[in-house]
């Protein structure tokens, strides 16, 4: 998002994985995981019955009782064939915007602030519930891209990613079977880590402002932790 043409460039002179191989790595990762919920589920492409799900879900009374590694678990598991689709369509499309744009750490951090912002909003919200998905995450990608674009003075990309921004928060908000609490969890930590990428290329944060970004993303990052556990 620096240059649109900087990311024109880097598709047509290198391979796709290596001007965004996080997001590559990220979606290879969830998908490993849904077959792993295919392998341990009753059986077809469905995941009713997953012992994954059931073992490895975002489940409040469970990391209560010890099992912290659900906030990360929760995040790779999908509840069907379309929720995977639909999520790694947008991380695909998202990632490839992004990822060239800020650098590979940057975005990496993002991610995982958001995966755990996420984790925290949807315990706060529904701490019984069994939650799945990479769509908090995902949405700190999309509040971190509309952030970063409308900063750098890219209105056009930033307009098309707030319209879709806009009307994904509309279904989150309208379906009770989605976990409102995990996308807006996630939407806020990528909008607070976007802010910091900008500050620092503002000359906000100092000389060496990498560090202070990446500083401000981890604290992100340890009070999403912290608050998921308080709350679970």
């Amino acid at each position: 998002m620096r240059q649109p043409t900087r990311v024109v460039r880097g598709v047509g002179e290198a391979s796709l994985f290596s001007t965004a191989p996080a997001t590559f790595i990220l979606i290879a990762l969830n998908a490993a995981a849904f077959l792993a919920e295919i392998a341990s589920a009753s059986g077809g492409l469905g995941v009713g019955g997953s012992s994954a799900v059931v073992n490895f879900g975002l489940f409040g009374p469970s990391v209560a009782e010890g099992e912290w590694y659900r906030l990360v678990g929760g995040a790779f598991l999908h509840a069907s064939l379309v929720h995977i689709g639909f999520n790694m369509f947008a991380l695909y499309f998202l990632g490839r915007l992004l990822e060239p744009a800020i650098g590979t750490p940057r975005f990496v951090a993002v991610y995982v602030a958001s995966l755990f912002a996420g984790a925290f909003g949807a315990l706060l919200l529904s701490p019984n519930a069994l939650t799945v998905g990479a769509s908090g995450a995902i949405f700190g990608v999309f509040g971190a891209a509309f952030v970063i674009a409308r900063g750098r003075g890219i209105n056009a990309v930033a307009s098309s990613i707030g319209v879709i921004l806009v009307l994904n928060l509309a279904i989150s908000i309208g379906s009770p079977d989605i976990s409102l609490g995990g996308h807006l969890g996630g939407l806020v930590a990528g909008v607070i880590c976007a802010f910091a990428i900008l500050a620092g290329e503002r000359g906000m944060l100092g000389h060496r402002h990498f560090p202070a970004e990446m500083a401000v993303m981890a604290t992100v990052t340890v009070i999403s932790i912290l608050g998921a556990l308080a709350v679970a």
